[in-house]
């Protein structure tokens, strides 16, 4: 929404202490959460209100605290609804309900994207369609500080159901990022980005053997923490199942939960009896028996249930560790388990190992499949590494040509693009054309009502018109793909070059790729021959020489009968690799490039 500068900016003006006071008691009746005395905190005295419109033409007000930093805004004709800003939420990060997604994402919404789904690495039990939340950096062992600001696309059950289901689309409706144009007014704009919260888990002590607790356990967020449930779901704590699995689509509200060594001891045996009905259930014989640090650190950590994050406000999954248990080592919850006839152990002299796991146990046949921590990291990973990817091949396209297929309205086509009420005299690509046709077949309700794959051409001139060919008669029906080749087809080819450090060059006219192809000359000498360069801004005399030193050949460069200010670089040899290599060193795409070896099928 911010993403380009706000226009028609308006002069700030102090609000009256009256206003000031209702706006204050505004913001305490729609945000619960506050205090009183936080009111003063979040609108303080001399606070000033300035409009605005956005680039979207979108009528607005800002209001800044007195050192002119935007605090709180309202966006929309006869909106009155008072949403936080990023400088808000550093002063209170718990405001809002919160989503967290891996570093990679955060500069595509600062860019202007809103939050996918598959992006949502973990968020607060309960959200609702529409409601207000923040978006957070995902980080391991913290909550990091709130960078933008949307309503949510869905509910938090379509996320939970995105896990299993592969659901995509959007999460959040981003309105306001750090770093975008309402950002850019304050005066604290350079402002570093706050720490992480770091979250201690408070566990209860207990008796007897193990009563130091680790202090790198994460714990309860305290009353204002962002990591807390915003309501409730029905059901009960694992505490409160007095060891039985926990169902995660039944919790409680779990605001107020405890972590305690009964808790951390039950999702344990949680994690056993997931990692038994889907990983281990699967290996070969082969793989037993088995060490029990790889038994552990392989199938049991990653299998605990993602819920208790939620549920106990934890950032990562490390409190939930065999040392915060009951058992409190691994040796000892593995002969729990083997007693209780989940596991077969044999005890080495220095080592113990497991030999077999039981599927058919009851406990096992009875478990229900929960998302797993292993999951959420499988989750970041794969987002850092599509991101990584991307970056890579940004990277690759900085110093290639870009090549751009272009079309113009012409003859028949003409009308439908007046009808669409677009311009005739621009140039689209094929990705514009394919909207404009959705978009009108939609305004204009062409869709087969039997059969929707297929359009009703017949029963729009334009339409019809601009599919027609000369000497058959214009279908009635016709599928969407080949509606979009035959318009295609209808009109001005056109074709634009750009590189780095060029000018553009557009001109009309389907490109061609550059052809490399091996030839016999005089006898059987075999040599290959370079054209239809030029249009990607190469020179021919520069590519001749540099190819004489790199295929140690003799070249040389001569016009091409029949085409004026075409010219054709010979090189000696058959030299396809070379050549390639050069040209996809100059920029030139793969798919600008077209080879063939000639002189296999000459010699025969």
């Amino acid at each position: 929404m911010f993403k380009k500068s706000l226009a028609d900016l308006k002069t700030s003006a102090p609000l009256r202490s009256s206003d000031r006071r209702k706006l204050k008691q505004r913001i305490l009746q729609s945000f619960p959460v506050l205090q009183p005395e936080e009111g003063d905190v979040l609108v303080p005295d001399g606070l000033q209100s300035q409009k605005f419109s956005t680039h979207l033409e979108e009528p607005g007000v800002a209001y800044l605290s007195p050192d002119g930093d935007p605090l709180w805004f309202t966006v929309g004709k006869g909106s009155d609804e008072l949403i936080p800003t990023v400088y808000t939420l550093w002063k209170r990060p718990d405001l809002l309900p919160f989503l967290s997604t891996p570093a990679p994402v955060v500069p595509k919404l600062i860019g202007g994207a809103d939050l996918m789904i598959p992006g949502v690495v973990q968020h607060s039990p309960t959200l609702s369609l529409d409601q207000l939340v923040s978006v957070t950096q995902y980080r391991h062992g913290a909550i990091g500080p709130p960078l933008a600001v949307g309503r949510m696309a869905v509910s938090s059950d379509t996320l939970r159901s995105a896990e299993e289901a592969d659901i995509k689309g959007k999460a959040v409706y981003v309105w306001h990022t750090w770093k975008d144009a309402l950002w850019e007014m304050g005066t604290s704009k350079k402002a570093d980005v706050p720490s992480p919260r770091e979250i201690q888990v408070p566990h209860e002590e207990t008796s007897g053997e193990g009563d130091g607790q680790d202090p790198d356990a994460a714990a309860q967020p305290g009353p204002n923490d962002g990591a807390r449930s915003t309501g409730s779901e029905p059901g009960s704590t694992v505490a409160e199942q007095s060891g039985a699995e926990a169902d995660p689509e039944a919790q409680s509200n779990t605001s107020t939960a405890k972590l305690t060594p009964e808790d951390v001891s039950s999702l344990l045996r949680s994690a056993l009896t997931q990692a038994i009905s889907t990983t281990l259930f699967g290996l070969p014989p082969s793989s037993f028996p088995m060490s029990a640090s790889t038994f552990w650190s392989t199938y049991i950590l990653p299998a605990r249930p993602a819920y208790a994050l939620d549920m106990y406000g934890l950032p990562d999954a490390s409190p939930i560790d065999v040392k915060h248990s009951t058992y409190k080592n691994v040796k000892t919850f593995l002969k729990t388990s083997a007693k209780d006839g989940l596991i077969k152990l044999k005890e080495t002299k220095s080592d113990i190992m497991v030999t077999a796991v039981s599927p058919k146990h009851a406990d096992v046949l009875k478990h229900r499949s929960h998302r797993t921590t292993g999951d959420l990291d499988a989750k970041v990973k794969k987002a850092e590494t599509r991101e990584q990817k991307e970056r890579e091949a940004a990277e690759k396209r900085k110093g290639e040509i870009q090549v751009a297929e272009l079309w113009k309205p012409l003859g028949s086509t003409v009308p439908l693009f007046v009808a669409a009420e677009k311009e005739t005299s621009e140039l689209y690509s094929i990705a514009d054309i394919k909207t404009m046709l959705n978009d009108y077949i939609s305004s204009r309700r062409l869709i087969n009502a039997n059969d929707q794959q297929y359009i009703n051409v017949g029963s729009d001139q334009a339409l019809a018109g601009a599919v027609s060919v000369k000497g058959e008669e214009t279908p009635e029906f016709m599928k969407r793909d080949e509606l979009l080749k035959r318009v295609r087809a209808h009109m001005q080819t056109w074709h634009e070059v750009s590189a780095d450090g060029k000018d553009v060059v557009r001109k009309k006219g389907e490109l061609k790729p550059i052809s490399v192809v091996v030839k016999i000359r005089q006898g059987r000498k075999a040599c290959t021959l370079l054209s239809g360069f030029e249009p990607f801004g190469l020179e021919a005399e520069e590519l001749a020489e540099e190819l004489r030193k790199t295929c140690a050949s003799s070249t040389a460069v001569t016009p091409i009968p029949g085409k004026p200010n075409s010219l054709e670089v010979m090189i000696q040899g058959k030299q396809i690799n070379a050549v390639t290599d050069l040209l996809l060193a100059r920029g030139v795409p793969k798919r600008w490039i077209e080879s063939a070896d000639l002189s296999i099928a000459k010699k025969k």
